[in-house]
């Protein structure tokens, strides 16, 4: 399962955690020192919603949560989509 937004493209970011000792020069100290740095990952708030696309079909799509927020999408109605018992 990808950790990516369907319509932004956002994905994780990868980086480092810098793990410091010491206190900084311009605080009054003789500097600082890295202890350790590891490999980290910054992930994009993915959110799984139903919506109503173009053709009126109800889906499933991952999407960051700027994009909810913004009001880009029509949200569809609980019961709508599902399938009949026969």
């Amino acid at each position: 399962m990808s950790r990516v937004c369907e319509y932004s493209g956002k994905r994780p970011h990868t980086g480092n955690k810098v793990v410091r000792r010491g206190k900084a020069k311009r605080e009054g100290g003789i500097g600082q020192n890295v202890t350790g740095i590891s490999k980290r990952r910054w992930k994009p708030n993915l959110q799984t919603i139903r919506i109503i696309d173009e053709n009126g079909t109800v889906r499933r799509i991952k999407v960051c949560a700027r994009y909810i927020k913004a009001g880009k999408f029509t949200k569809a109605p609980r019961g709508l989509g599902r399938k009949k018992a026969a």
